[in-house]
């Protein structure tokens, strides 16, 4: 909220600071030697009502001079009639240096809050423009891929020999790379916007994303959670998770054992995922906390949203990873804070371990 006045206020403020000054500047004439008192009243009121209302350049020095002159007029007349010292005439220079650096502070602050809103206000239609751009990409694209793949799939059915089917997987694949990427966009768009935080059950949620993901990759799937409930939004925290198994399908091949453990401490909850793939180097899990791409394999879109969906529940991401060993992927949530949970009892809802 802005601290100047309305024009309505501010004429009021200045009518009754003028009408206080008159009356005071009287009261200075009638009671010399007693004049310190008004006279401060008049200069303090002056400096109080000018920082909270709107004056001109002009209007700032017609005040200044009429204060100035009034005052030094019956400060100097009470000085010659021997009423007063001639040094307390000093006080109406020094008082108007006064104001007069305050005025100068003021403006300065006006301007540099002025400043301030306009790159605010800049900033606001940068990300409105980079939503709308995004936003309109990402639709504009879907039609022209799915176009595009459907002629992809006819020309290969009509012309079966190796050269041309090979031609169209690698267009095939690269349309659905593209597809993947802007279904990302989306999804990072999506959860960039406020969304509710309500009690979940996050043990479902690991349960329901296993076995979802089980049937479209030859992995060793394996869940199990006993965090229970928690404030969470829970389509949000299964598009994190989404984009960690994504990567982890990247770094594993078929028997490989891809992993989700939710767990409970007092310090909050966590979900790992964990995998018995190739691993990671120092170089390329430093690439991923920072969300940049790792070689070729991705865009940083993921691990964008996965940020994104921590940021919202006070959580931190931690990966550690070993070439040859695997990676372990941690979201942890703090039992305090925007991700503050609710105790529930713990239950283990194991989909598969073909390990034991």
């Amino acid at each position: 909220m802005s601290a100047i006045a309305s024009p309505s206020i501010n004429r009021l403020l200045i009518g009754g600071w003028a009408a206080a000054a008159a009356l005071w500047s009287l009261l200075m004439w009638i009671a010399p030697g007693k004049e310190t008192v008004p006279f401060h009243f008049i200069w303090i009121a002056l400096a109080l009502v000018y920082g909270f209302t709107r004056w001109s350049t002009g209007e700032m020095v017609f005040a200044l001079v009429a204060v100035a002159g009034v005052t030094g007029f019956i400060m100097v007349h009470h000085a010659a009639s021997g009423q007063i010292g001639w040094e307390e005439t000093s006080e109406v220079p020094l008082m108007m240096a006064v104001f007069g650096v305050m005025v100068w502070h003021v403006r300065r602050r006006n301007l540099a809050v002025a400043e301030v809103q306009r790159l605010a206000e800049m900033e606001q239609r940068r990300l409105e423009l980079q939503q709308l751009l995004l936003r309109l990409a990402s639709h504009e694209l879907r039609t022209p891929i799915t176009v595009a793949r459907g002629y992809t799939e006819l020309v290969r059915d009509a012309h079966p020999d190796p050269v041309t089917r090979e031609d169209t997987d690698v267009v095939l694949d690269e349309l659905d790379k593209l597809a993947r990427i802007t279904q990302r966009v989306v999804t990072l768009m999506q959860v960039e916007e406020p969304h509710p935080l309500r009690p979940g059950d996050v043990d479902r949620a690991v349960e329901r994303i296993a076995r979802r993901w089980r049937p479209s990759a030859d992995r060793q799937w394996y869940a199990s959670s006993d965090v229970g409930l928690a404030v969470i939004n829970a389509e949000r925290l299964e598009a994190a998770i989404d984009c960690l198994i994504e990567n982890a399908l990247k770094f594993t091949g078929p028997g490989d054992r891809i992993a989700l453990t939710g767990t409970r401490e007092p310090a909050g909850w966590q979900i790992e995922i964990a995998d018995s793939g190739t691993g990671m180097t120092a170089e390329q899990v430093a690439a991923l906390s920072s969300g940049r791409p790792i070689g070729h394999t991705g865009t940083g879109l993921g691990m964008a949203i996965v940020r994104s969906v921590l940021k919202a529940l006070g959580g931190e991401l931690h990966i550690h990873s070993t070439v040859g060993a695997g990676t372990v992927v941690t979201l942890a949530v703090p039992a305090a804070g925007p991700g503050l949970d609710t105790a529930a009892a713990p239950a283990d809802l194991t989909v598969a371990d073909p390990a034991a």
